[in-house]
């Protein structure tokens, strides 16, 4: 199976999108703060799934899957910044809070996966 058919990854890369969408209405002041470090975590999630599935040993997919988790937990984290600073409304933070916790499940879900291998 290609990393591209996993739902994992499908649906990072979604939140990816989602986290694009967003951060186009930040004050441009942040471009080269908040804006860039939540794009770059967000970024990160989908790109180390994928690198992960590119490796030859269980132990290094998960290495990256593990990454990719720490990538989603340090978004989280901006995102809450971000709505502290008022850049995001409540509905939009619950949305993205609801697909970032669904890329959690999914890829711990993937992670198990791989140690049983």
């Amino acid at each position: 199976m290609m990393y591209v058919d996993l739902d994992v990854w499908k649906e990072s890369r979604k939140l990816t999108n989602k986290v694009y969408e967003i951060t186009k209405f930040f004050p441009k002041s942040e471009l080269s703060g908040l804006i860039n470090q939540i794009r770059r975590s967000a970024i990160s999630v989908p790109s180390n799934i994928a690198e992960g599935c590119g490796r030859q040993t269980s132990k290094e997919t998960i290495h990256f899957l593990h990454i990719s988790r720490g990538s989603l937990y340090e978004l989280e984290t901006q995102l809450y910044l971000s709505k502290d600073q008022k850049f995001v409304e409540q509905e939009e933070f619950e949305k993205i809070m609801e697909s970032i916790e669904l890329c959690k499940k999914l890829l711990n879900g993937f992670i198990n996966y791989y140690r049983k291998i």
